[in-house]
């Protein structure tokens, strides 16, 4: 019997890359893996470590930006519709001002996860489903 698929990693392509890494870096904490660089020497992607050997890519658009904290699709169209995180559930209130001080409100939630939404507009779970907040 084959083994079940595992997350390898999961990219995001962002509008500018310096400003996606402060959020999903500086705010949130992920570890920058690795930086990589496109033929002309300039920054094309940034590999951040999520648990279970995955990462995530914040990989540089091609395309003009939108405005930021602005929907990139309606949430309710076919397509992928979050990137949810794993949190610890004492974590949460901590999350919760932190992101709000850093200008990233929480848009809604749920007994088990605060969402809010990147600087691209992409919306970002953090949930510790299972376990109920402290």
């Amino acid at each position: 019997m084959q083994p079940p698929l595992s997350v390898h990693h999961l990219a995001v392509v962002v509008a500018d890359l310096d400003r996606a890494e402060r959020f999903y870096s500086g705010v949130l904490g992920l570890p920058v893996q690795r930086r990589w660089d496109d033929d002309r020497g300039q920054p094309r992607s940034v590999w951040l470590t999520l648990g279970g050997g995955a990462f995530l890519a914040l990989e540089r658009a091609s395309t003009n930006p939108r405005a930021p904290n602005a929907p990139r699709r309606d949430d309710g169209a076919p397509g992928l519709h979050c990137l949810a995180l794993g949190i610890r559930p004492d974590a949460r209130e901590r999350l919760r001002v932190t992101l709000t001080q850093a200008g990233f409100p929480i848009e809604r939630e749920s007994a088990y996860t605060l969402y809010t939404r990147d600087p691209d507009g992409n919306l970002i779970g953090l949930s510790h489903f299972p376990d109920p907040a402290p």
